[in-house]
């Protein structure tokens, strides 16, 4: 008996986390205004950023991430593409579509839907990890308009085992009710600087990365719920999606770290590799934020891809 009013009692306190988490969001958001445009899609709200003249090219960031965490590549390219930033639906400022939002085919429908609204016309679709999922999505939902492919470390092939204990622990609905608004309201900076430098390893984050990138919009609430369902729930998915990649025609070209300890380049891009239309640029020293650490090389598949495709 007291042990279960004890369990009921640190039930109770967690799930009270969740309005210090909502006002913690609220100061997050606060700091980190949207620039660019909020496109309607079914009812759903997808947030975009277009710069530049040229060729279209897509690039869709990875989990946790947003816009922003593209914005450096954006800049690198934009003098000779149209770059066309996408949040994925439930993160940066794009709205959460609940459950089907899991899946990486619906994600590409909604953001194909608001590239289309601002015009774009077969583009060059870039997808850097998870986004790497929704980029071959894309592809597969839509080959005949899709110029071509280019993955950063992309998480595009299911993998031996199971799910990662972490994901599945925080992706229950216990967890997302408790431990997750509990990591919402009290993770400290110094923590989202570890898994910063976490992802980056064995490179380090460019300076100012932190602020620049808006990486504390990860600690939002409702956006670190989403993200630890879509990354529990994606490997079904590559289950469903891997068998079809070999239908596609339009060049595809991957780039990935040989040091990344996030996405094993040999379970990911190296079995990619096989597929005749692939082409892989393995980086030795580099790890999982390819587009930060070697940015010209990431620029060069982009061009590489363009290229093939004429």
């Amino acid at each position: 008996m007291i042990f279960k009013l004890s369990a009921l009692s640190l039930f109770l306190c967690l799930a009270a986390c969740g309005p210090i988490a909502e006002a913690r969001s609220d100061r997050i958001e606060a700091r980190n205004q949207p620039k660019g445009q909020m496109i309607d899609v079914a009812g759903a709200t997808i947030h975009a950023e277009v710069t530049g003249h040229g060729p279209d090219l897509v690039l869709i960031h990875g989990a946790s991430g947003s816009t922003r965490d593209m914005a450096d590549l954006a800049a690198r390219l934009s003098d000779r593409y149209r770059v066309i930033r996408l949040d994925r639906p439930g993160l940066g400022y794009s709205t959460d579509l609940g459950r089907i939002g899991e899946s990486p085919l619906v994600q590409a429908d909604y953001l194909r839907a608001a590239a289309a609204r601002l015009g774009v016309r077969d583009p060059i679709v870039l997808g850097h990890s998870y986004g790497g999922a929704v980029a071959m999505a894309w592809a597969l939902e839509a080959p005949s308009e899709t110029r071509a492919v280019v993955l950063l470390a992309g998480a595009i092939l299911p993998w031996e085992g199971g799910q990662d204990r972490y994901y599945s622990l925080t992706a229950s609905p216990e967890a997302q009710a408790t431990i997750v608004p509990l990591a919402a309201a009290f993770l400290p900076d110094w923590a989202l600087h570890r898994i910063i430098a976490n992802l980056f390893s064995p490179n380090t984050p460019p300076p100012g990365y932190a602020t620049d990138a808006g990486a504390e919009m990860a600690l939002r609430l409702d956006a670190m719920r989403t993200n630890l369902r879509q990354l529990d729930r994606l490997k079904p998915h590559l289950w469903l999606m891997s068998p079809n990649y070999r239908k596609l025609h339009m060049p595809i070209e991957v780039v990935h770290g040989l040091e990344d300890h996030v996405v094993d380049y040999a379970i990911q891009s190296a079995e990619l590799g096989r597929l005749p239309n692939v082409h892989v640029t393995a980086l030795p020293g580099i790890g999982h934020m390819v587009h930060h650490a070697a940015p010209d090389q990431a620029i060069a598949a982009i061009d590489r891809a363009a290229a093939r495709s004429d």
